[in-house]
């Protein structure tokens, strides 16, 4: 007969420590980001489609990257959570697959939000300039897909650096 052992975390058991690297590394991922955003996506996204989302009419760059960084430590707490309260939890103590993680959460958060969540967003405010849904353009969402993985790689190697045991 097999026994089967199962694990929980409780959420006493991360730390102040564990959600500081989760948002210290989102705000850091989300500077580079927003640079790719500001200099390789085409405009209009970090200084109108990004407000816009929150009925800020642009352009409002400096709107744009407040709301951008938010969302970059609200990704990185995000994280933590996934990390810390499922079987990733060991693996994203270690530096060398934290990198493989963090691409792959730049990947999801690619699909989640860039190409589904988004675009539905963007059309309930009223942007004029929504991308359709879903949002899968070609270079746009691989560019999307590459700055997301930019972002997201720094998150974990924060977690990874500072949740270490």
């Amino acid at each position: 007969m097999a026994t089967e052992t199962q694990t929980t975390t409780s959420v006493s058991t991360v730390t102040s420590t564990d959600w500081a690297a989760g948002a210290i590394g989102g705000f850091v991922g989300s500077i580079f980001f927003g640079l790719i955003m500001q200099y390789v996506i085409p405009a209009p996204m970090l200084e109108m489609a990004i407000p816009a989302m929150y009925g800020i009419e642009g352009p409002a760059l400096a709107a744009g990257w407040a709301i951008h960084q938010f969302h970059g430590v609200v990704l990185g707490l995000t994280y933590v959570a996934l990390v810390q309260f499922g079987p990733l939890r060991e693996p994203a103590k270690r530096v060398g697959s934290a990198i493989w993680l963090g691409i792959g959460y730049g990947v999801v958060t690619t699909v989640v939000l860039a190409v589904l969540v988004m675009p539905v967003w963007l059309t309930i405010v009223g942007f004029p300039m929504a991308p359709s849904f879903p949002n899968v353009a070609v270079p746009d969402t691989f560019v999307s897909l590459i700055g997301h993985a930019v972002y997201a790689v720094p998150v974990a190697l924060a977690y990874a650096l500072i949740a270490r045991d």
